[in-house]
């Protein structure tokens, strides 16, 4: 059986670089540690934290915990508004943000009684 085309294909290179050229491999290099940086490079630049929104480094952390605590609250009944003007995946989606948030609440709870026991 005769096929009308080669297998592979004969075609044209689409790059311009041969496929073995050194500038090929460079670059392809280049990119890679550009898009992939090694953790030896994050390592070398040490992270500054941004001091636009900062926490006294002396509260306490029960206090921290307090805050913690009433601000998932209030995050579950702003999350539990929304819910019911929402239908279909949408409720649903904030349902399941609505148990992550009060899971964190719950465990945020149980480490204020580890601090605090009643």
């Amino acid at each position: 059986m005769f096929k009308p085309t080669p297998n592979p294909p004969d075609t044209a290179p689409t790059s311009p670089y041969d496929p073995d050229s050194k500038k090929f491999n460079e670059a392809a290099e280049r990119a890679l540690d550009f898009h992939f940086p090694s953790t030896a490079d994050i390592k070398a630049t040490p992270r500054t934290p941004s001091t636009l929104f900062t926490v006294n480094p002396e509260t306490t952390i029960e206090t921290l915990m307090v805050y913690l605590v009433e601000t998932l609250a209030s995050v579950d009944v702003m999350v539990h508004q929304l819910v019911d003007h929402l239908d279909g995946g949408s409720r649903n989606a904030l349902l399941g943000i609505s148990n992550s948030i009060m899971l964190a609440e719950i465990t945020a709870n149980r480490v204020l009684d580890q601090i605090d026991p009643l």
